[in-house]
């Protein structure tokens, strides 16, 4: 009795650390990670240096930004933050960074953009909330700014 009675709990101790097992191989690559911004006026700028910081500590990060609704806004042409400053600097520095930014398709057809009015750097995206779902399915972790 006693016997099966260790035998069990050996294996429910096996079984409770397979989870650990699983995270710490995942945790032996580079941290994968997106932003999730959805409005430019109260988050392109604080996320932006967020990454610089990011990446400033962690030179691996793989980091995908992911831009639906307002939010896409600092990626377009000419656009500027609140300094007068224009975004598609610290957009190119990031993107030579190893950075990809992901414009939803759904909002250019909503609010009636083109991709042509876009900066070069930016990519585009099916549909923005499909895009983080699945960067998260896949491991990534999640940062609204």
């Amino acid at each position: 009795m006693i016997r099966k009675f260790l035998i069990a709990l050996s294996s429910l101790a096996v079984l409770a650390l397979l989870p650990l097992s699983s995270a710490s191989a995942q945790a032996t690559g580079p941290d994968q990670v997106v932003y999730h911004l959805s409005d430019t006026a109260s988050q392109a700028l604080g996320g932006l240096r967020n990454i610089k910081n990011h990446l400033d500590t962690d030179p691996t990060a793989k980091i995908t930004v992911v831009a639906h609704a307002q939010g896409v806004d600092f990626l377009m042409q000419d656009a500027k933050d609140r300094n007068g400053n224009p975004y598609e600097i610290a957009v190119q520095e990031l993107v030579g960074r190893g950075v990809k930014f992901e414009v939803c398709e759904i909002t250019l057809k909503n609010r009636g953009l083109k991709k042509e009015q876009f900066i070069a750097e930016a990519q585009f995206t099916p549909s923005g909330v499909v895009r983080l779902a699945k960067l998260q399915r896949q491991g990534y972790a999640y940062i609204r700014p």
